[in-house]
């Protein structure tokens, strides 16, 4: 399950953002995928992004409009602290994607990790309604998960793991005919404890 705001709110607070388990100095995991679907003035969604170094990678790439979709507004609080001066050129959103209504569409949607969260069919489903809602017609959506050799806990909640096909089923399972998978690949994301974590990270384009 995604757990409420407070459950995130309260793993962010715990400990600095540099030590927790899923930090990403850099980007470095999915910034090949996000660099290859953008073209300069394409609107960004990082769903789930949090306190994720990903959008001073695009700033500093002159690349966006930046927005920032979370369910912990602690974590979002950390993400303008850290951006200083430049949180003003990001849109930044507080809320439950499952439950979230864009009011604009996006080139691309960036997902590191929240996927896998999705827990029920009735998450997966209001997962994919959002996503179908937000990517224009083209647009493409680079989704990592934790790979079926990855950990099945992360900060005290079950998830799912998924195969690069399996992902796409579950995408066309809940909106068929609605995403063509572009590509897949295996990485692996190594915790500031030194823990190797299997991923997989997956393009879509939006049909």
């Amino acid at each position: 399950m995604v757990s409420g705001a407070a459950h995130w709110d309260a793993a962010y607070s715990a400990r600095a953002p540099e030590t927790l388990p899923w930090a990403n100095p850099g980007a470095s995991e999915t910034l090949p995928d996000v660099l290859s679907a953008l073209a300069p003035g394409d609107p960004v969604l990082d769903a789930g992004g949090g306190a994720s170094p990903l959008t001073a990678e695009l700033l500093a790439r002159g690349l966006g409009p930046v927005t920032v979709l979370d369910l912990s507004p602690r974590a979002l609080d950390r993400a303008r602290a850290a951006l200083g001066d430049r949180a003003a050129d990001v849109t930044w959103i507080a809320a439950d994607l499952r439950r979230w209504t864009p009011d604009r569409d996006y080139a691309l949607w960036h997902d590191r990790a929240v996927f896998h969260f999705m827990a029920t069919e009735a998450d997966r489903a209001a997962y994919v309604a959002s996503l179908a809602a937000a990517l224009r017609p083209g647009g493409q959506a680079v989704i990592a998960t934790f790979a079926p050799d990855g950990p099945e806990t992360c900060s005290g909640l079950p998830v799912t793991r998924y195969a690069p096909a399996d992902l796409a089923a579950t995408l066309e399972r809940h909106r068929p005919g609605g995403f063509a998978p572009l590509s897949a690949r295996r990485v692996i994301h190594t915790t500031p404890a030194g823990r190797a974590q299997s991923f997989q990270v997956s393009t879509f384009r939006r049909l």
